[in-house]
């Protein structure tokens, strides 16, 4: 088993990672009900697409010797209402150019980002948009 999840009431979670023991709480958003006082479980999957990203890139850059240290992420969510579900996760990363990889590097990491586990679990009809901004 991966989580133990306790819900708790009024649309909130208690989510617990047994192998760390790390506690997360998710609530419905303001526009569902919630309190929005937490990330709504449609916020985690973008969280987790974007960690996916620059994780499976990292992983990929340290066998190449490079460094992806103080990458930012920015995510955006866009939600559907019939049915009401995510249509579209932009995901835009800075990679400071400390990370100093060539075009040839880019590309391979790019390439793993776009091809992370969480985006190849994603339904096809969720439309994701991943740029990668380099630095200077």
């Amino acid at each position: 088993m991966t989580a133990s999840i306790i819900y708790q009431g009024h649309y909130r979670c208690e989510c617990t990672h047994l192998q760390s023991g790390t506690v997360i709480e998710t609530d419905a958003p303001t526009d569902n009900r919630g309190k929005g006082e937490r990330f709504s479980p449609t916020d985690t999957v973008c969280v987790a697409l974007a960690t996916c990203v620059v994780t499976s890139m990292a992983l990929k850059a340290g066998d190449m010797g490079i460094d992806l240290g103080g990458t930012r992420i920015a995510v955006t969510k866009h939600m559907l209402s019939d049915p009401r579900r995510i249509g579209k996760i932009e995901v835009s990363l800075s990679i400071p150019a400390s990370a100093k990889a060539d075009e040839k590097d880019r590309i391979i990491l790019q390439r793993t980002g776009d091809h992370c586990p969480v985006a190849k679990s994603l339904h096809p009809d969720l439309q994701t948009l991943i740029t990668y901004d380099w630095g200077s």
